[in-house]
């Protein structure tokens, strides 16, 4: 079968793994890309849309021999930081914006058969009826858009062990005129209760708890809660959420935005040019999806 996918389990055994012989293979010249890591992509959790089309790059790039690992980012970061500190090879599901970009030297393989699509936007999606429920927090939420760099910034003070409610309180603290675009125009407001849902991705952490921050600084009584894509998308399209940060469009939630289709708004765009795809350091001497295959 083309489609392998493996627990998080095999993501704490497949570190061990690398560890006891990763050099020994990235050295021998008898030792294939596939054999280097034991055929395995090492992925997040299953329900991500990032997991679908990587499923589908083992099918339609015919790399039947190949696993997708599945577990969650913090696990898939964990392993990529043993493998890079011994400059082994690991092959992973990658994402930008993204911290670890920042902290080591990576690269996307290329992708001929265009299985992850051109670059990728992240949407703010809206129960139906937040507008006029919610008007004030409606248009901040419609209003916020920033840079990779902004988004950069929120993931590396998180990385670094801030806790992620006082790495956005930090930043909405160091970026007023920003924050003041988002809030232009609306007033403040006594209490309202607001639910935001986001996936556990660095980035939508970061995103997420700094709206939630200028909301709550609006006079807003915010809850975020933390939940898989799935129910993610479920929560604002049955009304048990408000909004989400966290829609990538249009090919990593396509399943999703198709299914309930009508049942939510799409209110804005705050992030364009990201991309998914195969990422690997750049020590390894591939450049292609394609090689995998070799």
């Amino acid at each position: 079968m083309w489609k392998k996918i493996i627990g998080f389990a095999s993501v704490v055994a497949l570190s061990f793994s690398l560890a006891a012989c990763g050099s020994d293979k990235a050295s021998s010249n008898k030792s294939s890309v596939g054999d280097s890591v034991d055929h395995k992509i090492i992925g997040i959790d299953p329900g991500a849309g990032i997991m679908e089309a990587t499923d589908k790059a083992l099918k339609d790039y015919k790399l039947d021999d190949w696993q997708l690992v599945s577990g969650s980012s913090a696990a898939m970061t964990a392993t990529l930081k043993k493998a890079y500190d011994k400059k082994e090879p690991i092959i992973i599901t990658g994402w930008n914006p993204h911290w670890m970009f920042a902290k080591y030297d990576l690269k996307y393989l290329k992708d001929p058969k265009g299985v992850y699509g051109s670059a990728e936007e992240i949407h703010t999606i809206a129960r139906k009826g937040l507008k006029k429920d919610l008007p004030e927090a409606y248009k901040i939420l419609s209003n916020f858009k920033w840079s990779e760099d902004d988004m950069g910034k929120v993931m590396l003070d998180i990385q670094q062990g801030t806790k992620p409610a006082d790495a956005a309180a930090n930043w909405v603290k160091d970026n007023p005129e920003k924050v003041a675009k988002w809030t232009d125009g609306t007033k403040k407001v006594n209490g309202k209760k607001i639910k935001l849902v986001y996936v556990a991705w660095d980035s939508e952490i970061a995103s997420t708890n700094v709206i939630g921050k200028v909301l709550e600084d609006q006079g807003f009584d915010v809850t975020l809660t933390q939940v898989e894509a799935g129910p993610m998308w479920t929560a604002v399209a049955d009304g048990s959420a408000d909004a989400s940060l966290s829609a990538w469009l249009p090919l990593t939630h396509k399943n999703y935005s198709e299914k309930y289709n009508g049942k939510f708004e799409d209110i804005g765009t705050s992030m364009t040019g990201v991309k998914i795809g195969i990422v690997v350091p750049k020590y390894m001497k591939i450049d292609s999806i394609e090689d995998l295959k070799k």
